[in-house]
């Protein structure tokens, strides 16, 4: 949950450009891609995590310019990518002039489940997390390059003229 809406706002610059990043990696042709028939192609997912910056955030009262229909998903991976800033940057602006660090702490339904404002943008940073990790795995299958997000990918390392790392801070 956040507290106030200085940490949110930076931990959402980092998430947010993570995610663009990702998007930006996408080419009209990767978006058709599904893991297997009638399951949520590249291009779903990815739009998905566009329009639920509004979707989620209305749920709390929160009102500002940006797609909000799943469906039916663009066929440009551009156009999704431009989207998915415009969408962010209006959040952000409709944050810093209708909600305070006290907003946070207001209790909210969301979708049947009590919790208060601070925990849904929690909620939104960790949703866009779950998808832009789906996006990745189809995005490795469709033959595009990822880029690093908590740090540098298998194509970075090989940029670096370094083999992936074999020993992690978890070993």
């Amino acid at each position: 949950m956040y507290h106030s809406l200085s940490d949110f706002l930076k931990s959402w610059e980092f998430e947010a450009g993570a995610t663009n990043r990702i998007l930006n990696n996408l080419t009209d042709e990767s978006l058709k891609h599904e893991v297997t028939p009638n399951q949520w192609s590249l291009g779903r997912i990815a739009w998905h995590t566009v329009t639920a910056i509004k979707v989620i955030s209305s749920q709390a009262g929160l009102r500002f310019e940006a797609p909000d229909e799943d469906w039916s998903v663009p066929s440009s991976a551009n156009f999704i990518a431009e989207s998915y800033i415009n969408s962010s940057y209006n959040f952000i602006e409709a944050l810093e002039t209708q909600w305070t660090d006290q907003t946070l702490l207001e209790k909210i339904d969301f979708f049947g489940i009590k919790m208060t404002k601070g925990s849904l943008l929690l909620f939104l940073n960790q949703h866009q997390t779950h998808h832009r990790g789906q996006m990745t795995i189809l995005m490795r299958q469709a033959g595009l390059s990822v880029p690093g997000i908590y740090g540098p990918s298998k194509e970075e390392w090989a940029q670096f003229g370094m083999a992936e790392p074999r020993q992690t801070l978890f070993d």
